[in-house]
């Protein structure tokens, strides 16, 4: 069994819950992601996944949701 790898980014914008559930929804869609943890009070998104993560593809999907990485 491998070893989770966190990727921890800022996100800018998010105010609310409905916020971070619209990036954890689109975070999620990215192969080997497992898990996504939103920190409203200070932007902070740790993405757990099987496998490193491109950053563009987590941009993509941060943009994708409507916000944008700090």
């Amino acid at each position: 069994m491998s070893t989770p790898i966190v990727t921890t980014v800022n996100v800018t914008g998010m105010t609310c819950g409905h916020c971070a559930s619209s990036v954890t929804t689109e975070l999620r869609q990215l192969d080997g992601v497992t898990d996504v943890i939103v920190n409203l009070e200070n932007g902070a998104v740790a993405i757990t996944s099987t496998a490193p993560l491109d950053d563009h593809a987590i941009t993509g999907a941060v943009e994708e949701a409507g916000y944008a990485i700090a």
